[in-house]
């Protein structure tokens, strides 16, 4: 079974307005998730500041929410984007590099449950034989999966100001070549973050076919 948008006319609208509904939806949920794990570590700051909820408009960045979408969406490029961050403050955690990777790393495993939690819906519908009756439906938890594995996998590239970066810092070593490292990437990483976004997907694209056939399983070889 394979989906051509380029047959679906006006529901191309429809299918563009729910890409970027899913995509604020998992950017927050996202965000909410490292402001619960730093909760869970000792740190009420996303709390204190009203952080901890689903409400987006608490959570929204007018460049990574708005305009990068729409500027990847009408460049035909996969969307992506992100909130704002949530704070967090490392002086009370017991190990800050420890709990900051851990906090950076949570946002990430949300989008991937998420599309882990999608694809087991997509394997129970085809298993019900609902490929036929429910094509739409599927083409949408499709979308969803698709977008949180993107989201994913681009916050674990280890560039500043992404999460993998926090989590690759979290397993460097105390010496002073470690934090040089740390302070060179800070410098160059927003270049380098949009060098990603908008000519690197290629490098990206791989780990999420295997993660997308692997949680949708059959299905996926004709998507």
């Amino acid at each position: 079974m394979r989906y051509n948008y380029e047959d679906m006319n006006d529901q191309q609208i429809v299918f563009g307005v729910f890409q970027f509904v899913v995509l604020i939806f998992s950017v927050v949920v996202h965000e909410v998730a490292h402001g619960v794990t730093a909760e869970r570590l000792g740190d009420p700051t996303a709390r204190l500041l009203g952080r901890l909820t689903l409400n987006p408009i608490r959570h929204l960045d007018p460049m990574g929410s708005f305009i990068l979408p729409l500027m990847l969406y009408f460049s035909g490029l996969p969307i992506l984007g992100w909130a704002k961050p949530v704070p967090y403050n490392p002086f009370v955690l017991k190990d800050p590099k420890k709990g900051g990777g851990m906090i950076a790393l949570a946002g990430p495993a949300t989008n991937m449950f998420l599309a882990a939690a999608f694809g087991a819906a997509i394997r129970i519908m085809v298993a019900a034989g609902m490929t036929a009756t429910a094509p739409i439906l599927i083409l949408l938890l499709v979308l969803i999966v698709k977008i949180n594995l993107i989201l994913a996998i681009f916050n674990l590239v280890p560039i500043p100001p992404l999460d993998g970066s926090k989590v690759l810092f979290a397993f460097l070593p105390n010496t002073p070549w470690a934090r040089n490292a740390e302070i060179f990437l800070e410098r160059i990483g927003w270049p380098l973050v949009f060098f990603v976004v908008f000519f690197g997907f290629g490098l990206i694209q791989p780990v999420v076919n295997v993660l997308f056939a692997l949680f949708v399983g059959p299905l996926a070889l004709g998507l």
